[in-house]
């Protein structure tokens, strides 16, 4: 089973969401350690090959952004509330970065 890294305050931001929002992000970042494909996901292409975002729809939407296809962990590179159909900008280029740092070490 493959470990999960949080790059930088993905962890906060994720226990700060609703107990059941939690809840389902854990079953399905547990789906991905043991390589399955999440219930509900698209490829962001957008931001790097191999970048997927997990959806949940609780009281609102709401996303994690992860990388898994390396042999070692599943890094999440963001986590958030989705607020508008689009994904932010800004979302996008701080997940882009948080990659780009992950690829350099």
């Amino acid at each position: 089973m493959k470990r999960v890294a949080w790059i930088g305050d993905t962890r906060e931001v994720l226990r700060a969401f609703p107990v059941a929002v939690r809840k389902a992000f854990g079953e399905e970042l547990m789906r991905v350690q043991n390589e399955l494909d999440p219930t509900d996901w698209k490829a962001m292409k957008s931001i790097g090959p191999g970048v997927r975002e997990i959806r949940v729809r609780h009281q609102g939407q709401y996303r994690t952004i992860y990388v898994a296809n390396r042999d070692d962990d599943v890094y999440v590179l963001h986590v958030f509330k989705k607020t508008t159909q689009r994904t932010p900008k800004p979302v996008v280029e701080l997940s882009r970065r948080r990659l780009r740092a992950l690829e350099g070490s």
